[in-house]
């Protein structure tokens, strides 16, 4: 079997597997539908709101691994390096596909969460190229949710920081992000864009100042 065959084959199960709401099922162990509570939203911030913590902590790290285990599996198919456009299209594919799910869940009918820790989780698997990037918007994260208190400005920002860290990243380690890796700095915009837009009803009580200081949208 060839790379791009062995991509194209993980893309559907990397759908599935990001489709999983693992804070609603953490929601109903504990006997809630966080769809009915808090904000509605089955991401870990509002189950952190809702159940505490701890479950937070439990739900961020389940989002992250369905989206860091197929991209980690796409990487070991390629052996973590790509010589062309269509492999690296694939790889991306793959990752973008268990977002996607988290994002659509197919279990949900098409809702979902709005993929910052699957994100996270997926572009963390794609090694070197994203994973180095991705601690970079980690630190911004943090830095920004110190500062302000707010996760989702801190998630805003954090994701615009990306392609931005990327392409720094990029040019000082002599990547070809402007030939061969071009589809990587494409993703990482679209990526970006993607979670900016989740987040719009977050930046539009952001800018009326009714934002949740400990969380994100309502």
């Amino acid at each position: 079997m060839n790379a791009p065959t062995g991509l194209l084959i993980l893309i559907a199960p990397a759908y599935v597997a990001g489709s999983i709401p693992f804070g609603l099922l953490v929601g109903w162990s504990k006997g809630i539908d966080v769809r009915k509570a808090g904000s509605g939203n089955i991401g870990a911030t509002n189950v952190g709101r809702v159940l505490g913590k701890r479950f937070f902590w439990i739900v961020f790290f389940l989002d992250l691994l369905k989206g860091l285990l197929p991209s980690l599996g796409a990487g070991l198919v390629i052996r973590f390096s790509a010589s062309d456009w269509l492999t690296y299209l694939l790889w991306l594919a793959v990752g973008f596909a268990a977002i996607l799910g988290h994002m659509f869940s197919v279990f949900l009918k098409f809702k979902g969460g709005k993929g910052v820790s699957t994100s996270t989780g997926a572009m963390l698997g794609i090694w070197p190229y994203f994973t180095l990037p991705t601690f970079g918007a980690l630190v911004v994260f943090v830095t920004v949710y110190k500062l302000a208190g707010y996760i989702s400005a801190a998630s805003i920002i954090a994701a615009i920081a990306f392609p931005i860290i990327y392409a720094l990243i990029g040019l000082n380690r002599g990547w070809p992000i402007w030939s061969d890796q071009l589809p990587f700095l494409a993703a990482a915009t679209i990526l970006a864009a993607m979670i900016v837009f989740r987040h719009r009803g977050n930046i539009a009580r952001l800018l009326a100042g009714t934002e949740h200081k400990a969380g994100s949208a309502r």
